[in-house]
């Protein structure tokens, strides 16, 4: 049976870092506010017009095909997730393809737009072409550039101290080693509160209309990540960074819930697997689902102390990270969860 396995990775990040003592002023807190809300002490931000999702996603892309001894030539298939494409029209993977020089090969390009969860779904879907034999070498591409689009205001604080940018990419193969490779690969979603973590214009869900938009929408919260208040308090670490009281409800739930679909769906238990990575959301819900699944220190890689919350790039940065690091070997298991807007939540267990 073929299985899929991760040939190579990558990642790259903006030079520019943004330190919370940096941010802060102009959203009228202080460092230490964001940082006990979040966990996060500095992120990157990309050189504006510069760098798009696509340069950031191709730099990445470089990386990741070099790792896995090919060429760009040599990809057959490019999936592409982000939640900042630089147009609304066309998506980023055709972008992708022109950017790493390989138009020639007319190569397909699927774009992804599952914001959180996104590089997981990729993934998947990477994963079910290499296992049907009808592609070979698969980058799959999770890059993001937000700082564009974060609301740099009192009114927009709660997001603005979150989101980042950056990439990081992986190349799909097909492997015939028993056991090796994606093992299973887990996708859900729920609509119900599909607008608490969004951005609503430009849309075409009735109030956006183009002649309307330059003098009105600009100036309008809509056209920012936002995220609807709850009607209740929160717990002290969320309070004033997750008003959303369903995002953080369903979080709590959704996480530990994926993380055994993909470990016990395998026959396996959370001891077995020696590394957990997750979407770097905020520091304080990976530590609620640490503590509620008793996950020990060692075996959990973070970085968004100093990356911020690089939505589809997260997981992939992260997993390349861990790879450089060193500490990631062959026959390690390792299981990837993700949940965010949509809400949308997924996993991934993976025998290196």
């Amino acid at each position: 049976m073929i299985n899929s396995r991760i040939a190579g990775v990558g990642h790259y990040l903006p030079e520019r870092i943004v330190s919370n003592d940096e941010l802060a002023p102009q959203i009228e807190v202080n460092s230490a506010w964001i940082e006990e809300r979040t966990g996060i002490r500095e992120r990157r931000y990309a050189a504006s017009g510069e760098d798009t999702a696509t340069t950031l996603g191709a730099a990445a892309a470089k990386i990741a095909i070099e790792r896995a001894g090919i060429i760009a030539s040599d990809i057959d298939f490019i999936v592409f997730s982000t939640m900042s494409a630089d147009y609304q029209v066309p998506g980023c993977g055709v972008l992708l393809q022109r950017e790493l020089g390989i138009t020639h090969t007319e190569i397909g390009a699927l774009d992804i737009r599952n914001q959180c969860s996104g590089f997981l779904y990729a993934l998947s879907v990477a994963d079910k072409f290499i296992k049907s034999g009808v592609y070979r070498n698969i980058l799959v591409v999770g890059a993001e550039r937000q700082s564009f689009n974060l609301d740099y205001s009192v009114r927009g604080r709660d997001v603005a101290v979150l989101f980042a940018d950056g990439a990081g990419a992986v190349v799909l193969q097909p492997t015939d080693e028993p056991g090796q490779g994606i093992l299973s690969t887990h996708l859900h979603a729920d609509g119900t509160y599909a607008e608490e973590l969004s951005i609503i214009n430009p849309g075409s869900h009735g109030n956006y209309h183009f002649k309307k938009y330059k003098p009105y929408y600009l100036d309008t919260a809509h056209n920012f990540i936002h995220q609807n208040d709850g009607p209740f308090e929160l717990p002290y670490l969320f309070t004033g960074i997750f008003k959303g009281l369903q995002v953080i409800k369903k979080a709590f739930e959704k996480f530990p819930e994926v993380i055994c679909e993909a470990v016990c769906s395998n026959g396996y238990t959370l001891n077995d697997v020696d590394f957990f990575v997750m979407h770097q959301a905020n520091l304080r819900i990976v530590e609620y689902v640490q503590r509620k699944m008793n996950l020990p220190d060692e075996k959990l890689w973070n970085n968004i102390q100093h990356y911020g919350n690089t939505t589809s790039a997260s997981i992939p940065i992260a997993l390349s990270e861990l790879w450089e690091s060193g500490k990631l070997h062959k026959g390690h298991l390792l299981c990837l969860s993700a949940f965010g807007s949509g809400f949308t939540w997924a996993s991934a267990l993976i025998r290196w």
